[in-house]
């Protein structure tokens, strides 16, 4: 039985989801959101330590993947992170920039959550969670939601419910399933910002280092991040490992200077003349954490040179085998940690078959896709929460 008929029907509480039920209702539309988690917002919640990192300041096209780069450029110029840093000085939630531009509430996730159904509630746009779809069709133009609460019409149809990272927290790939039957295509789905892993041989080789952390640049050919890296007991993990996962496919290899501020070989040469009987895994701890210059030592391969220990015997060929290790190492990651602990999703809903201005599908009036569904993904730093806002504010002008 049908309970009630909306204008605008979204499906996903997620940022973006609410973002464009409020936009929506402010026009005047009447407005319904469904979600089956039992609360608005999870990935809003949980991230950045739980105080949210919800923009960032630097944002521009630049900082986001996509099969159809120039895409996202309408939706991020028709809302800003200026703009919505204004609506979160309007709700007086104290904010602080961590680094690099990256903007995080002083206190709680849960302001910024707050914030936005307060926006959905002064626009008499009801959020409602606990809700399973069933079933979606398309009938005399409307769409038709079957729900476990009963069935929904509404005029236009938005799809916000994210991608498949963090699947212990809901995340499927329905929306996905949703542009299929619409005759929408997808770009594959693959996790992005996420931590990278070792074969069995490397795992054993670093897993002493689990927990060790140093500021790195790790290249994946012409990409390049500089931020901190961790060592883990799997592999690797840390910001500039997860920026560079979204440029990473299995096979390719990674360049990683763990001492981006230091000529090693240079600083080695000195080593050899001040402290001839020195080690040269004191040479390396002078510039590097002494568990990872020791076994970064340990496990040099000399090929056809004489094993040292001492710098004093160090040739010049030694001391750059050795300087190579840290400026320039070069490792083939095995793969990710999948979509069970990455922050993305990369690919989705294939940007060309959708409205950069409405994000509404080309070939379906009235059906929309927004935020991390759609094959936009943004890099480490308050990038997406800034897609979610953008594209939920842009289908919210248009619903």
């Amino acid at each position: 039985m049908t309970l009630k008929n909306y204008d605008v029907i979204i499906i996903g509480a997620g940022g973006a989801g609410l973002m464009c039920a409020a936009e929506a209702g402010k026009r005047g539309r009447t407005v319904l959101v469904l979600d089956h988690a039992k609360t608005a917002a999870e990935k809003v919640r949980i991230s950045g330590g739980g105080r949210c990192n919800f923009t960032n300041l630097y944002t521009t096209p630049a900082n986001f993947l996509s099969e159809n780069p120039r895409f996202c450029i309408s939706a991020l110029r028709s809302y800003t992170q200026h703009d919505f840093i204004e609506m979160v000085r309007r709700y007086e939630i104290s904010f602080h920039e961590k680094t690099l531009g990256q903007l995080f509430c002083d206190e709680s996730s849960q302001e910024i959550i707050q914030m936005l159904l307060s926006e959905c509630h002064d626009a008499r746009a009801k959020v409602q969670t606990n809700t399973s779809v069933e079933r979606i069709r398309e009938v005399d133009g409307d769409f038709e939601i079957t729900t476990d609460q009963g069935t929904y019409i509404g005029e236009s149809l938005v799809i916000a419910t994210g991608g498949k990272s963090i699947p212990k927290m809901g995340a499927t790939g329905f929306g996905y399933d949703i542009a299929h039957q619409f005759g929408l295509s997808i770009i594959e789905p693959r996790p992005a910002l996420v931590p990278l892993t070792f074969s069995d041989q490397l795992r054993e080789q670093f897993k002493a280092l689990a927990g060790v952390s140093v500021d790195a640049v790790i290249t994946c050919g012409k990409f390049q991040f500089r931020e901190g890296l961790l060592f883990t007991h799997r592999g690797l993990s840390g910001p500039s490992t997860l920026q560079i996962s979204s440029y990473w496919h299995p096979g390719n290899e990674i360049i990683l200077n763990l001492a981006p501020d230091t000529d090693v070989l240079a600083h080695l040469k000195q080593w050899r003349g001040d402290h001839p009987k020195q080690g040269l895994g004191s040479a390396l701890g002078d510039v590097l954490p002494k568990r990872l210059a020791d076994n970064i030592v340990e496990h040099l391969d000399w090929g056809t040179l004489a094993p040292v220990e001492r710098i004093a015997d160090a040739s010049d060929k030694h001391l750059a085998l050795v300087s190579d290790a840290v400026n320039r190492w070069r490792v083939k990651p095995n793969g990710t940690e999948g979509f069970r602990i990455a922050e993305v999703t990369l690919g989705g809903v294939n940007t060309r078959e959708l409205s950069s201005k409405t994000m509404e599908a080309r070939k379906v009036p009235g059906l929309y896709f927004i935020g991390e569904v759609v094959d936009v993904t943004g890099h480490l730093g308050g990038f997406n929460f800034q897609w979610a806002w953008s594209s939920g504010f842009a289908a919210g002008q248009d619903v």
